[in-house]
């Protein structure tokens, strides 16, 4: 037997046991109303008690009694941080400590917390956060786009959380929890329109189909025009670019009969649009302002530029209640995407030696490519009942991606189809497999204190093969193959202590692990290298607190060391990729968070956090930017020209981010509410790359929302809305091989909004 033969009879198998074990364990199980799974995600906050419920430990309950720095966001809150149609880049600087960003717009997030991310642009890049959709680990960073909508809450967990999260975690997790099916109808549907014909429209129903049954659809639609207008008059991008139409569904139907649970939900997605649009020539020599004459709605590019993502998934979630000792769960999961996406990346339509000016490049550079990620896992976990001050949770985790893409390269200038310009296909068929056992244990000595501690034991292994030909090998001759793993105990522990009854205190220690990766880009000087496995250790603490009259607050401090830090070091003078650890990393800093509600009318929350970070190694260097104008190194060189970039900052780590937002109400009569709603988020200073040059050092960026809106008891909204509304323009990252390109945030957006919620 083969072992991919024998890959596919272990998932299968595994599958297999864990159906048969709860649905065997359900069998005697009599059908009759029955409360949520206890590990369910409430809103957040949830309005009812005033508490701000979390699932960070895997279990519902009060985010001041969670030894875990989390930002928990729900209800009206999320609503109107969406309220323009953006993905899920919209959280960026909404919770302290993070960042997202992209150079492949809407199909592949990049995320960052506490400074720890991955900058690296191929579709195999391994990234220290994990998305959990549903309590579904997504590794590949095209699934993580998932369009956000129809949540009960979404989560930032900040700092490792190895032991009781599958996949890499040593960052932290985002997790992001739909609505599910319950016993009482309910739903809504909410349209808005906005500038450059910007549509935002969601819809979801849900209710009891008798016998125990439920379910819930909703779906999204958005939708912009191409804003950007394509000076250039050479054939090959489209006269208008930046513009999409994303539409995603998703259905689930739930089963609930005495002990026993049953959600089966799937989800599809359908997206057409612009790639990124890359700027020749934006930031001006010695500086990191924009080149004068630089307009937002103007570019010139002469290469092809095209973007698509369908995707699909489906996951199972059962468990099964023994009364007296605990539940028994169970979730499989299968997600499979094709992603195309071409760029004109060197971002203009001009070629000159030296170069300096808008749209003015060295040469020409137009790839695209062809992506096909599909993930299975499966989780078996069970969680006990208290017992005498004891509860625990134990189970396993299997993981197994295939991972196939086609990197493409266009002559140029581009004539006639594409197939007929095309001079490069590189193919790639990754697999990647992962699995592992965990448990945790919480005792509780005395009332006022709690004490937690984990453990997880991983298994990672990778397969990387290339075939494929290109005129731009530089002597890499295919095909190549590359094979990794390795294996690591990551562990946790923690205290909690109840100064009274409304104030924590909390310590916690834990551990996170990041499996080996592989980097196969293998054009333009770039070759296939293997990186081993990075570990983290984080040590933070801090108080949390749940006082009368509706005030929450949590401060933190937090430090971390990472050993071995992956990293990849991308562009230069040839465009090139090369993946590598650095002896350690270092980060420290301080969280804070507040919700207050001085009077029934006036709700205000503050975010806040200062991280530093440090590159360790004095024996790393990189190279540097390309092109005869190039670059302001601050970095000392080496003889070769390249930088040394010891005690640099990590790319896109900012030392400060903070938020506000502010909700005034003022009744207009009985059954109405006239309301103001404004939010505000800052991210200071960032560097885009490991070393450290002027051009590339992106300014501060301040955005700002305000909503002004008619909220009635029968279930309407109704409203106005800006989005950046100091429409402040900044560059958010950059390509530093071709004339200092660099990619901008989105302008000011202006709409009106109609809600029904029933």
């Amino acid at each position: 037997m083969s072992s991919a033969q024998m890959s596919s009879v272990v998932r299968a198998a595994v599958a297999g046991a864990s159906f048969l074990a709860i649905a065997v364990s359900a069998a005697p199980a009599a059908a009759k109303d029955a409360p949520a799974p206890a590990d369910q995600p409430a809103a957040a906050p949830d309005q009812a008690n005033g508490d701000i419920v979390v699932t960070a430990l895997r279990r519902a309950e009060s985010s001041k009694n969670v030894p875990i720095a989390v930002t928990a966001i729900g209800g009206e809150k999320l609503d109107t941080l969406n309220s323009s149609g953006l993905d899920v880049r919209f959280l960026s600087s909404r919770v302290p400590s993070l960042q997202i960003e992209s150079s492949f717009g809407r199909t592949f997030p990049r995320f960052y917390i506490r400074g720890l991310g991955n900058t690296d642009f191929d579709p195999n890049a391994a990234q220290p956060v994990s998305v959990v959709y549903d309590d579904v680990a997504l590794e590949s960073p095209m699934l993580k786009s998932f369009p956000v909508f129809d949540l009960a809450s979404v989560e930032v967990l900040r700092g490792p959380q190895g032991t009781l999260f599958g996949r890499n975690t040593p960052a932290g997790v985002v997790k992001l929890d739909s609505t599910k099916p319950g016993q009482t109808w309910s739903g809504y549907a909410s349209a808005s329109w906005a500038t450059y014909d910007t549509v935002n429209a969601e819809a979801a129903i849900g209710g009891p189909l008798g016998g125990g049954f439920a379910f819930r659809a909703s779906g999204l639609l958005q939708y912009r025009d191409d804003w950007v207008t394509n000076t250039a008059t050479t054939k090959g991008a489209d006269a208008k670019l930046e513009g999409y139409r994303d539409a995603a569904g998703r259905f689930q139907i739930g089963y609930s009969g005495g002990d026993f649970n049953a959600l089966l939900s799937a989800h599809i997605r359908d997206l057409t649009g612009s790639p990124r649009v890359f700027r020749a020539g934006l930031i001006a020599k010695g500086s990191n302002e924009f080149t004068p004459g630089f307009d937002p709605s103007k570019v010139a590019l002469d290469g092809y530029t095209s973007q698509s993502l369908t995707q699909w998934g489906t996951n199972l979630h059962l468990d099964y209640h023994f009364a007296g000792l605990g539940t028994l769960y169970s979730i499989t999961a299968f997600e499979k995407a094709k992603v195309e996406s071409t760029g004109d990346i060197d971002g203009g339509n001009v070629y000159s030696f030296p170069t300096g000016a808008l749209n003015v490049s060295l040469f020409p550079s137009n790839t695209g490519g062809i992506t096909r990620p599909s993930e299975f896992s499966q989780e078996l976990r069970f969680a006990s009942d208290p017992m005498g001050g004891f509860r625990f949770q134990a189970g396993a985790y299997y993981f197994h991606q295939t991972l196939n893409y086609a990197e493409y390269d266009y002559t140029f200038p581009p004539t006639g189809s594409r197939a007929a310009n095309l001079d490069q296909d590189i193919e790639h068929r990754d697999k990647n497999e992962n699995y592992g056992v965990f448990a945790s244990l919480e005792f509780k000595p005395t009332e006022a204190l709690t004490l937690r501690a984990g453990a997880r034991y991983s298994h990672d292994r990778k397969d990387d093969k290339i075939s494929g030909y290109s005129p731009n090998l530089f002597g890499v001759v295919l095909p190549l193959e590359a094979r990794a793993s390795a294996s690591q105990v990551t562990w946790d522990a923690s205290a909690t202590y109840a100064v009274s009854s409304a104030v924590n205190v909390y310590a916690r220690v834990a551990t996170g692990y990041q499996g080996p990766a592989i980097q196969d880009r293998v054009t333009f000087g770039s070759t296939q290298n293997v990186a081993k496995k990075q570990t983290t250790i984080s040590v933070e603490g801090g108080v949390k607190g749940a006082l009368p009259g509706g005030l929450h607050f949590s401060i933190d401090g937090y430090y971390w060391r990472t050993k071995d830090l992956q990293i990849t070091a991308v562009g230069g003078a040839t465009n090139s990729a090369h993946l590598f650890n650095v002896d350690h990393a270092i980060g420290y800093g301080v969280e804070a968070e507040i919700e207050a509600r001085p009077t029934s009318h006036l709700t205000l929350t503050a975010g806040a956090s200062y991280n530093f970070t440090e590159i360790r190694d004095p024996t790393i260097a990189v190279g540097v930017c390309g092109g005869t104008v190039g670059c302001t190194i601050m970095d000392p060189l080496t003889p070769a020209g390249t930088a040394l970039i010891d005690g640099n900052r990590l790319p896109q780590a900012p030392r400060y981010v903070a938020n506000v937002t502010a909700r005034y109400g003022i009744p207009v009569s009985a059954s109405s509410e006239l309301y103001i709603y404004t939010d505000w988020a800052y991210r200071s200073e960032i560097n885009y790359f490991l070393y450290d040059a002027l051009e590339f050092r992106g300014r501060s960026l301040l955005e700002g929302g305000l909503k002004v809106g008619l909220k009635t008891q029968s279930g309407w909204d109704l409203g106005i809305f800006a989005r950046n509304i100091t429409n402040q323009i900044r560059s958010i990252s950059a390509i530093d091989f071709n004339n200092r390109t660099g990619m901008i945030n989105d302008p000011r957006i202006v709409g009106a909004q109609a809600k029904f919620s029933f």
